[in-house]
Parts: C-alpha cells; structure tokens; sequence
C-alpha cells in the first residue's frame, strides 16, 4: 500500500510518458538491425556457459580424408573407384546409415559404374547435393531419389553458424537436408518417423520433440533469412571430439567392425587445402586466428542434435513470438522508470542500474539453461535508458519541489527544521505540492502595540527600519524556538508550533505548546531590551500583545502556481488572534502581556506563573472561552482551574 501511495504522488504520468518513448526508441534501433550482432554475442556467451553435457555422440563415427590421405592417394577428388572402395567397406559393418558428404555431380572415372552400383544397392547411402541455381548436383544416378540431401550451411553474417536446416524449396519441389535424412536412417530402425505436431500442424515433430521453424524476427534476429525450416543449434558435445578414423584406415582395413556396425558413419573432408571450414559459437582465438571446424564435424553435430531430440535426450532451444519478446522489453523499459522512484543520488543510480542489469541477465540465463532464448541487450538498454531519463527527470521535480520547499520554509524555519522538512519530503508532497493537513497546532499571534500613532510620527524611511529591528527580532526568536514564521501584517506576527508533519502523541503536542510559551515569554524580555535600545536613539517605545492557543488547523497551501504561502486556517487560528487583540482584565505592570486558551494551559508545566482572567466571549464566538495569562516565568502555583473551559 504505502508503494502505490509513493508511486501515486510523483508525477506517474511523465514517468510512464518517459518508458514509452525509451522502449519504443529501443525497438526502432532493434528492428532497424542495429542490435543484432549484440543480441547474437549474448546467445553466444549463453551457448558456451550452459551446462550441456560434453560427451561425443556414441551414435556417430567420421572417417576423415585428411591431408595425408590426399597425398597418399595422389589426388583429389576422389576417383570414383576409391569413392565406391570406401562405400563397399562401409557398407560392410552394417552401419545403420552412411552419409558421403562429397560431391558426385559428375564422374571422376575410372570406376563410375562400381560407384552407381553400390548407390542403388545400399539404401543406406545418404549423398549430397548443394542447393540453388548455383548449387551442384547430386549424383546422376540417384537424381529425384530420397537419397540426396542438400549439405547447404546456414552462417550469419558474422561468419558463425547458429542455424541447422531441415528442408528448403525452390517453389516448386521440397528438398531435405542431408543431416535430417541420415538422422531419419537412423531413427527408422526404431519406428520413429517425421509428424506434423497435433497441436501446430506447421511444426515437425520428430519421435519425443516438435522443433520449432524459427521466424524472420525471432530472439535475436531481425529480418534474418530464415526460408526452409530452420532450427537453433544447441552444439552439445562440440568441446569432445567424435569416434573418428582417417581414409586410410579405412581402406587397410583397420578399423574395429564394433566402431561402425549400428551406427551413423560419416565420410567427409578434413584437410585444411580442401577449405570445407566453418565457425562456431565455440571457435576461439589463438594466435591471432579463430579456429574453425570442418564441415564433416558440422553435419555430425547437426545429426546428434536430431537423433537426441527424437529420442527425447535433449530439448529444442525454443524463442519467443515477436509479440512476447515487445512485451519483454517493455515490461523492463516501465520496470527501469518504477525503480527510478526511489533514486536519490548517483550511487543510488549506479547500485540501481547495476541490480537491475545482473537481474534482468540472471533472468535471461535462467532462461536460456531451460531453452529458451530471451532477448537481454534490448531490454537491457531500454532498462537503461528508462532509468537514466526517468532519474534525471526526477532530480529535476526534486530541484523544483526543494526550491518551492525552501522558498516557503527557509526564511522562517531553523535549518535543522528546515533539512528535516526536505528528509521527509515524500510525506510532505502531494502531486509536486505541499500537501493540506489536518493536525493540532499551537499558533502564536504577536502584534505591537500603539503602532498606528508611531507610524503617525516617524519619517518612512525610519519606521521602515524600526518595524524590521522589531520584526527580525521576534522572527528569530519564533524560529529558535523551532516555530515556523507563517505571515507578517503590518507589525503584527503569526507563529505555528507543531507544523509542517502532524503530531503523533500527546506529548509532542505537548513540546509545541511549551515552545510556544517559552517563545512569548522571550519575545515580552525582547521588547524590553529593544525599547531600551530605541530609547538610547530617540525612538518611540513599544508594547506587545501575543494570544496563543492550541487546537486543530488545518496545515497547507493557498496561492497561485507563482506565489504560494504555508500556511493553518481553522477555529483555534481564529481563537488565538481573538486572545492577542483582547484589551481588558489582565495586568499592565509590563510593556508586554501573553493571553492563552485552555487548551494550551492543559500542556503548560507547573513553573509557568499563570494567572485566571476569566470567561469572555470573544469576536466572532458564540461560546465562552477561558482566558489565562502568562506571568514572568517563576514556580508559583497555578491559579485554580474554572468550571468551563474554551
């Protein structure tokens, strides 16, 4: 409750004006692409700090042309002879599936009919093909058969590859990957085979997962390219090699029937001359080059991924729909005004900002370790951006309101009372304003006495000075006393006790009556003092009245936006100027006399020499009030208390 109360007294509307525009700010830079490559660093960072298992897929073996092999063979490509060696050896351990990721488009004799032979005998056999107007064949002999897959890369324009594809089409026909068909192989042997998901018939469900097609905007994507059916990349496994063996095992014969029989085996390239190379999230720097993998190592991951997805080992990396993702951004962008509230220095900015960007990663992070991957720069900068504007925005109100504060309260308040005011100024504000209060105050009236016949005798210029000799007198005695100045009028002055913050207890009503007392009895000893100094300088004398009384007022500001004035209204203001004009039945011994009410006499301690002047309607009151005065300060008894009282 007492959060919406603070929130209700700013200036909320500004506030949420300011949100608005930082998050719709944001979203324009980040659909202009401007944030992208942040985006795709943080998914990076995420990938690599995840907790996904390291350990290789135990379903997956390579067999690797490597350098030496290419210099062995004396050639490269691989003529069509060696290339159906390689097969036939293979197909021998009886794998579940073998993909040749080398391209057959033409036919590098001699042994072309041996190569077309064990293509069409071995189903298994899963080819490549490159996708496009200037893509490259399949085989011609498997043309328009379902054992050719495309081998096409998907690489950002940062050169890392974050994307796997399961189909892609040319408006006409639709064409497979190579590393769905080969997981597909595989999983046949289990009964598993490709759905469309019951509940979005768009997705493809693959045994135990639906792999969701990601969007053109979609996590940290902008209008990203995103034809064919493309999933996220999760790379488990990537930091521990896979069961691999080199060509020329291969055809020596030297590798276990164990390692390939049940299994995916894949024959690809990977000498560096070939320069089938590609970057990962993982690729690191060494010595000024970032290391890559090959394109036979990218496939088997593509294909892990697929089979541990199927078989309910792993889960996609999910997104968000555009919608949800505008949405996470302005909930942070309106989060960053809400925490401004509370802002009151730079290293409350700084502790702020700081929190609230480790929460809103943390969130992200969590996210991502459940799979699913959350925009963070975006909201991250709107958040930012909110909390800067909104702050200063604030420090400008704060500026505004202490000016007003002070401008009311400076002149005619203590410092202490008046660095006490600005402490509690969110009690105190109201909608930028000082706000009314209903409280009980103690109010003071002094005015002198045979003023009007002084003015009468005094040039201008020297009454001016004799009044402010008086006045600053008796206001620096008010504020001393911790009372706060409320007006000047003419030579008369009005003195609140108890103000700006309503009291609590009876003994702080208490305090504020006292000082009040104590107050007038300093202000009557003033007087005393400063006809002493007038008489020395042939100025006229002076007397002073003062009425005080206690009760409830109500506290605020009257005035126009360009002069405000603090001030109380209420019945016991009127009572205590109705004491201090009262004229008969109290002693004239001094120069100064003080008149009280009742209800300031209940608060006053045994010491003050108080004296009964009797029941009295006073202007403007139909009820009679009991009148006292205030003697010189002794320890006398007080006089009896009356019947009745006002």
């Amino acid at each position: 409750m007492r959060f919406i109360q603070k929130i209700l007294r700013w200036p909320i509307l500004m506030v949420f004006v300011i949100c608005i525009l930082s998050f719709l700010g944001t979203v324009t830079v980040r659909n202009m692409g401007g944030l992208e490559n942040f985006e795709l660093t943080c998914y990076d960072y995420f990938l690599r700090s995840s907790l996904i298992g390291t350990s290789p897929d135990p379903r997956i073996v390579l067999i690797n042309i490597t350098e030496q092999d290419i210099l062995e063979l004396g050639r490269w490509p691989l003529s069509d002879h060696v290339a159906a060696r390689v097969l036939t050896l293979l197909s021998q351990y009886n794998p579940r599936a073998i993909g040749f990721d080398i391209y057959r488009d033409i036919p590098v004799p001699p042994g072309t009919e041996e190569l077309d032979s064990i293509l069409l005998a071995n189903q298994r056999i899963i080819t490549v093909m490159k996708f496009g107007g200037n893509g490259v064949s399949p085989p011609p002999v498997l043309a328009h058969s379902n054992q050719v897959g495309f081998n096409d890369i998907i690489v950002d324009p940062n050169g890392t590859v974050r994307r796997g594809l399961l189909f892609l089409d040319d408006g006409v026909t639709s064409f497979s990957s190579f590393d769905f068909l080969l997981a597909l192989r595989y999983l046949q042997d289990q009964g598993i085979s490709p759905q469309p998901d019951k509940l979005n018939p768009d997705f493809l469900r693959i045994g135990a997962s639906t792999i969701p097609a990601l969007e053109s905007n979609t996590g940290g994507y902008i209008q990203a390219d995103m034809r064919g059916y493309q999933y996220l990349l999760d790379y488990s496994g990537i930091q521990t090699p896979f069961t691999s063996f080199t060509l020329s095992e291969l055809l020596s014969e030297k590798i276990p029937p164990e390692f390939i029989k049940g299994k995916i085996a894949l024959v690809g390239v990977t000498a560096q001359s070939v320069k089938d190379l590609f970057y990962t999230p993982y690729s690191q720097w060494i010595d000024g080059n970032q290391q890559a993998i090959p394109g036979i190592v990218m496939h088997a991951q593509m294909v892990s991924q697929l089979l541990r997805l199927a078989l309910g080992e792993s889960k996609p990396i999910l997104t968000s729909t555009e919608k949800q993702e505008l949405g996470w951004i302005l909930f942070w962008s309106l989060l960053g005004g809400a925490l401004s509230i509370w802002l009151r220095s730079p290293l409350d900015f700084a502790v702020f900002t700081a929190f609230g960007l480790f929460f809103l990663w943390l969130a992200a992070y969590f996210a991502f370790s459940q799979d699913w991957w959350l925009p963070s720069v975006s909201p991250a900068i709107s958040f930012f951006i909110s909390i800067l504007i909104v702050t200063s925005f604030m420090a400008g109100q704060e500026k505004q309101q202490k000016k007003t504060l002070m401008h009311l309260f400076s002149k005619y308040v203590s410092a202490e009372v008046a660095t006490s005011i600005w402490q509690q100024r969110d009690l105190f504000f109201e909608d930028g304003r000082p706000r009314s209060q209903k409280m009980v105050v103690t109010v003071l009236f002094a005015d002198m006495k045979g003023f009007t016949s002084t003015a009468e005798e005094l040039e201008p210029q020297l009454l001016i000075d004799w009044l402010n000799s008086y006045m600053e007198a008796m206001a620096d005695l008010a504020i001393n006393h911790k009372g706060v100045v409320d007006d000047y009028a003419g030579d008369g002055i009005k003195v609140n006790f108890g103000v700006p913050f309503p009291r609590e207890t009876e003994i702080e009503i208490k305090n504020d009556a006292q000082q009040a007392a104590y107050c007038a009895l300093a202000m009557g000893k003033k007087i005393e003092e400063l006809n002493k100094v007038w008489k020395k300088n042939n100025l006229p004398a002076a007397g002073m009245r003062i009425g005080i009384f206690t009760g409830p007022v109500v506290a605020g500001v009257i005035g126009s936006s360009k002069r405000l004035k603090y001030t109380t209204v209420g019945d016991a203001v009127n009572i205590a100027a109705r004491l201090e004009s009262y004229d008969k039945g109290f002693a004239r011994e001094s120069c100064w006399r003080i008149l009280i009410g009742e209800k300031t006499k209940q608060y006053l301690d045994p010491h003050f020499n108080i004296r009964f002047i009797g029941e009295e309607n006073l202007k403007g009151k139909s009820k009679k009030i009991a009148i006292y005065q205030i003697m010189e300060e002794t320890t006398e008894t007080i006089s009896p208390k009356p019947e009745s009282e006002g």
